[in-house]
């Protein structure tokens, strides 16, 4: 059967639906077909909008409290289209992506050179204790809240001890619904350190972006989280 994408995502988008999806597999596994399908249709005009986009305040943040010596292994979760992974890359660390769009696989490889893994953040399969940090730019905020909690324990699983997390989501006040095609659930800091917490990761410090600007000017949520001891 023939996905009618515009006709799907514009009934939910006008219906005013804020609650959380229930958790029936086949829901959230189109849920999540539907955010990648509009990703992939959109390959282009994201990477024009987003390249140049200045997060080097979050990648100092982040590299900042990784305690192994460089060249430390990081997996840019969510990697789009290479842009922090380059970036990565060229700062001599061992980059790898991690991406569910098929058109941003591609074109991060190409950009940036590094490996990158295709992967539903809802399926994830990976690799127990070896990533130094994880790198969660834009991206965790797409989970629904019924999955949340078992996506960070097994990103949690993939950090070596004492590992850091960084996250950065577009922030609100808990709710989770489609916006522009995309399902997302938008986090306040309580909110979200009730998840963090749930998954044994300890908080090391948060902020607002941009900088410099008044709080209802800074719809970014910027967190570092450090993996708690067994």
């Amino acid at each position: 059967m023939t996905i009618n994408l515009d006709e799907i995502i514009a009934s939910r988008e006008g219906s005013g639906e804020t609650t959380p999806l229930n958790t029936d597999p086949h829901d959230l596994r189109k849920t999540s077909e539907l955010t990648l399908a509009r990703y992939n249709e959109r390959a282009d005009a994201f990477w024009t909008g987003t390249k140049d986009h200045d997060v080097s305040q979050n990648i100092a943040a982040f590299l900042q409290h990784i305690e192994s010596g460089p060249p430390c292994t990081i997996l840019d979760f969510g990697c789009g289209p290479g842009r922090d992974l380059k970036v990565f890359s060229e700062l001599g660390h061992i980059a790898v992506g991690l991406e569910g769009a098929i058109r941003f696989v591609e074109m991060a490889r190409s950009y940036s050179g590094c490996e990158v893994w295709h992967q539903d953040f809802l399926q994830l399969s990976l690799p127990c204790g070896y990533f130094d940090g994880i790198f969660a730019n834009a991206s965790l905020f797409h989970v629904p809240g019924s999955e949340l909690s078992r996506v960070l324990a097994e990103l949690s699983m993939a950090l070596k001890p004492r590992g850091v997390l960084f996250s950065s989501n577009p922030r609100g006040n808990n709710e989770e619904y489609w916006n522009q095609g995309r399902y997302g659930r938008y986090h306040d800091i309580q909110g979200w350190r009730g998840f963090m917490a749930g998954a044994a990761f300890i908080e090391i410090d948060h902020y607002y972006r941009p900088a410099g600007l008044p709080r209802e000017r800074q719809p970014w949520l910027a967190s570092i989280w450090r993996k708690a001891s067994s």
